[in-house]
């Protein structure tokens, strides 16, 4: 009998924190909450306008995608997994001219198999301005993965999603 702690990965059930992408960070997106239960993230209008000086419907989805996302992966992570997505939908309430939006993502469906989230989008007065919901795969990491699907990528029974 050893004395030995069984080996874990040190990140197996640690939470995954968020880090901003390009695109995140060419937007302007700041994080103020990031948890199972809910994450909160912040951009602003000004650089994220189409050309008729409203907040961008394209610039919506993509922090509303983004902040969904993160969401799942954080509860992925519970379980030492990741997360893709699979399925995004949004609704436009209302445009923004200036200031800051709010973004909040919380659950519907937190399973291990698939993450539900519902994202809000509001401005500073707390009008609702777009309402998106998010679905994720939960899979293995991709170096997990390999112990179950090896060989080459060509070979993957699911091409992208474990390379993602």
């Amino acid at each position: 009998m050893s004395d030995a702690a069984p080996h874990h990965s040190p990140t197996e059930h640690e939470l995954w924190k968020i880090t901003l992408g390009e695109l995140d960070e060419k937007m302007g997106v700041k994080i103020l909450e990031e948890s199972v239960e809910r994450v909160v993230a912040t951009m602003p209008v000004e650089g994220n306008r189409q050309s008729f000086g409203l907040l961008h419907g394209g610039a919506s989805l993509a922090v509303g995608e983004a902040v969904g996302s993160w969401a799942a992966v954080i509860h992925a992570s519970t379980m030492g997994k990741t997360a893709v997505g699979i399925d995004v939908s949004a609704t436009h309430h209302r445009s923004a001219r200036e200031g800051q939006i709010t973004i909040t993502a919380t659950p519907i469906h937190l399973g291990g198999t698939l993450t539900t989230h519902e994202v809000l989008i509001t401005n500073e007065a707390g009008q609702r301005l777009c309402t998106l919901r998010i679905t994720n795969l939960l899979r293995k990491h991709k170096h997990q993965a390999t112990k179950i699907f090896p060989g080459p990528a060509s070979k993957d029974p699911l091409p992208g999603v474990l390379s993602a």
